[in-house]
């Protein structure tokens, strides 16, 4: 080992490299001289120095000269100033920082103040340059022998290393919070062991729906009570024991927003902190808020729930077929489609062996250019495992890789059986109508659902001379009368808005250039929603007929005249009928009243000198008298039914057969009679006969009445169109009142249905039962002069039943 012991009288003993290099060092060309002649204050100094461990440094003397120890030499580095300054007084040696440290000697040296500074930046030249040096170090005064300031002791450490970690951590800190606070996640620290909130950026404020001031500073499940039932708090703390990552992804968290609790779907992540001596001080958070995706997610499980059903309710068979590898995969629509059951593999070779062999090319090609567009469109025969066939609609979308090539396609298979042969039935009908127009002389033509015509058949062309490229350039108005247009535009725009039938006269341009009159018809063709789907329409030459009418109106108009003349004379003839009415029925009733008077005075005085035939005889023609006085009333009631004014008024028909009940009081309490009635109609009829005609019915009813049973009459009566009752001779569209007279009497054979209701009709003998026979034909008589229609229905010992049909209006 190399002898460290001083060579010089005065000179410090050990201290290591700077210990050696001073001993060694002449010190004679220095301002200190012979370190013989040195102070005792700068050897004990120099001792002290050189056998500290902590870096000093020392500048004595008028010149400051400069020693420094072990410790203190890494600070100057490798290539810089170290040995050279040793001895050498210190503006020499430092005049980079002179202007700095000067002054701060000066006050040591001038005060004896002792100064102390914490990480001052105080560059230097070392390793070949000037280097930023961060120094926390203290001058003390250094005395001599009489005590007096000789010098200035520095004891200092480097802490350039310790500065630039502490500022590269502030750096980072600040860096990290900036980009906490400007993620578009939701971050936040919590510190310690209760999670107090360090760091929450503007989106974690949001998400939380919360102030900063709300949470900052503040444990985060006092800041957020409503957390800790939903145990965020177990999470936290296993994180912060554990040191284990927590993540989750769309969880479910109620957090209070405006008053209001609402559930928030996160994903998000919590993350151990670690300090500087690696023990977990902290947790970070990184959240987003993904309530909208899982919304939308949640919408789109829905919507796709309900293209799963749409799919389903329209009968398409999917597949995804990929076409490097060949896989195909088919829903179980698709194998149904195929014939084949969802245990059984529909492969591609399956697939393209079921296409029809004279398909394959249809196939092939729509495949080429969907590699061109992306669009897999065609249409072709399957041929299934039985050998029978349908047809089928494959669509799909081409989905290409990175590469630009076809990947896979996506897409469905429909059964177009159906509609392919409706289709091909449709063309065929289309044909053969347009084949059987052509061979009419009259003009046919169709129109679209909004008006338009698209078809005339040849007859058009015919008799108008333009050839279909005209007729489709001039359009069909060019053909017709210039006085007929605007009535025709006007009857057709009717008919196309309301649906309705069209019908129209008008005057057609012949090739010659002379017009006809044509009847033009056209109906809606209609689909099983009532939709219109087309018009079809027919123009019929009525030029003839128009001709003939015109003709027929002057003749009218001369006959009308005389018409006109010939009412007058009826009138006055229907004047003198009522008046030989009313004077017949006088005149006649007026012997007969004398016959019976004269008969009954016989009877009284001479009753007992007549022989039982002469008695018999008188009763025989007094009945008689009476039936001709009933025939006379009768045949003067039925002669007024034709000839009375007809007032129609509406009339409740319960409160008519109150009336006629009482009317008839008498007779339905002699009969026992019963009469049942539903709640009737309000119809407009003539009050007075329709009475009558209940009246006549009634008492039918009690006439005809069986022996030993009690006389049940029923009345009914409803409303409808004529369409709605089992009567040929009622108008569809028409609505009636239908009136129905049930009773329980002797009835009748159905083959007396129609006649029961002619004059003097009578299916009994007078005998058996009283009356003319012409109670029902005035009931008729009524019935027509209301324009209805009256039925009878008999069966013999069980009644009969009388229905009325009236129209409404």
């Amino acid at each position: 080992m190399k002898d460290l012991r001083s060579t010089s009288p005065g000179l410090p003993i050990g201290g290591g490299e700077m210990g050696q290099l001073i001993r060694e060092k002449d010190w004679n060309n220095t301002p200190l001289g012979d370190p013989a002649k040195w102070p005792q204050s700068l050897r004990t100094t120099l001792n002290i120095l050189l056998a500290s461990k902590f870096p000093k440094f020392l500048w004595w003397g008028p010149e400051l000269t400069c020693f420094y120890n072990d410790s203190y030499r890494p600070s100057l580095g490798v290539d810089g100033k170290h040995p050279t300054i040793l001895g050498m007084s210190g503006e020499v040696a430092w005049p980079e920082i002179w202007h700095i440290i000067k002054p701060l000697m000066d006050k040591v040296l001038e005060n004896g103040e002792s100064l102390w500074f914490e990480d001052l930046l105080v560059p230097i030249y070392r390793n070949g340059k000037i280097e930023d040096v961060y120094w926390t170090f203290s001058y003390s005064p250094a005395r001599d022998d009489d005590d007096n300031i000789a010098g200035v002791l520095v004891t200092c450490a480097e802490t350039t290393q310790e500065v630039l970690l502490k500022r590269k951590l502030e750096r980072s800190e600040r860096k990290l919070r900036l980009i906490i606070q400007q993620a578009p996640a939701s971050i936040a620290t919590f510190k310690g062991p209760n999670y107090v909130t360090d760091i929450a950026n503007a989106n974690a404020l949001q998400l939380w729906g919360r102030e900063a001031a709300d949470v900052l500073k503040k444990p985060i499940l006092e800041a957020i009570p409503e957390l800790a039932k939903q145990g965020i708090k177990e999470l936290l703390d296993d994180v912060y024991k554990t040191g284990n990552r927590f993540a989750a992804s769309e969880l479910p968290v109620k957090l209070y927003r405006d008053g209001k609790l609402e559930t928030v779907y996160i994903n998000f992540s919590y993350e151990a902190l670690y300090n500087t001596e690696g023990i977990i001080d902290g947790i970070i958070g990184i959240g987003h808020d993904v309530t909208d995706q899982v919304m939308a997610h949640k919408k789109i499980e829905a919507n796709e729930e309900k293209l799963t059903m749409v799919i389903d309710a329209s009968e398409l068979g999917t597949y995804e077929f990929n076409i490097k590898t060949k896989k195909l995969d088919g829903s179980k629509k698709l194998h149904e489609i195929f014939g084949l059951s969802i245990n059984e593999d529909i492969d591609h070779t399956h697939f393209v062996s079921s296409i029809h062999p004279k398909d394959l090319e249809i196939r092939k090609a729509a495949f080429e250019r969907s590699y061109e567009n992306g669009i897999l469109e065609y249409t072709s025969r399957l041929i299934l495992p039985d050998t029978s066939f349908r047809w089928i609609e494959v669509k799909g979308k081409v989905h290409f890789d990175e590469e630009n090539n076809p990947h896979k396609v996506l897409g469905t298979v429909r059964d177009i059986t159906s509609d392919t042969l409706n289709r091909q039935k449709l063309e065929e009908s289309e044909q053969k109508f347009r084949l059987l127009a052509d061979s009419l002389p009259q003009h046919i033509w169709t129109a679209d659902p909004e008006g338009n015509l698209n078809y005339f058949n040849k007859s058009v062309f015919e008799f108008s001379g333009f050839s279909p490229e005209r007729l489709h350039q001039e359009g069909w108005l060019a053909i017709v009368h210039p006085d007929d247009k605007e009535g025709n535009i006007n009857a057709w725009i009717s008919s196309i808005s309301t649906g309705k039938d069209f019908l129209f006269e008008h005057r057609f341009r012949k090739y010659d250039g002379t017009y006809r009159w044509q009847l033009s018809r056209a109906k809606p063709q209609l689909n099983e929603d009532g939709e219109i789907q087309m018009w079809v329409g027919s123009s019929t030459d009525i030029h003839d007929q128009k001709e003939f009418t015109n003709e027929l109106e002057r003749l009218v108009v001369e006959r009308t005249n005389e018409l006109a003349q010939h009412v007058k004379d009826l009138a006055n003839m229907n004047k003198e009928l009522q008046s030989f009415a009313y004077i017949s029925s006088h005149d006649l009733q007026e012997p007969l009243r004398k016959i019976q008077t004269f008969s009954t005075l016989l009877l009284e005085n001479e009753y007992e000198n007549l022989t039982d035939d002469g008695k018999e005889h008188f009763k025989r023609m007094q009945n008689a008298a009476k039936r001709m006085q009933t025939l006379i009333a009768d045949l003067l009631s039925y002669s007024r039914t034709s000839i009375a004014e007809r007032k129609f008024e509406p009339t409740d028909l319960n409160k008519l057969i109150t009336e006629v009940k009482m009317d008839l009081k008498e007779e339905l309490a002699f009969h026992q009679a019963v009469i049942n009635t539903d709640e009737l109609c309000i119809i407009n009829i003539i009050p007075f006969q329709f009475r009558q005609l209940l009246q006549n019915l009634i008492s039918n009813s009690l006439k005809f009445s069986v022996k030993d049973r009690e006389p049940h009459i029923s009345i009914s009566s409803e409303k409808g169109l004529g369409r709605d009752f089992d009567l040929e001779r009622l108008s569809p569209s028409i609505n009636y009142c239908h009136i129905r007279i049930s009773d329980n009497g002797i009835g009748f054979e159905s083959i007396y249905s129609e006649r029961i209701f002619e004059l003097f009709q009578r299916l009994h003998g007078k005998d058996q039962f009283q009356g003319t026979g012409i109670g029902l034909a005035i009931v008729k008589k009524i019935v027509d002069n209301h324009n209805g229609y009256i039925t009878a229905q008999g069966t013999p010992n069980q009644g009969a039943t009388f229905d009325i049909y009236l129209p409404e209006n």
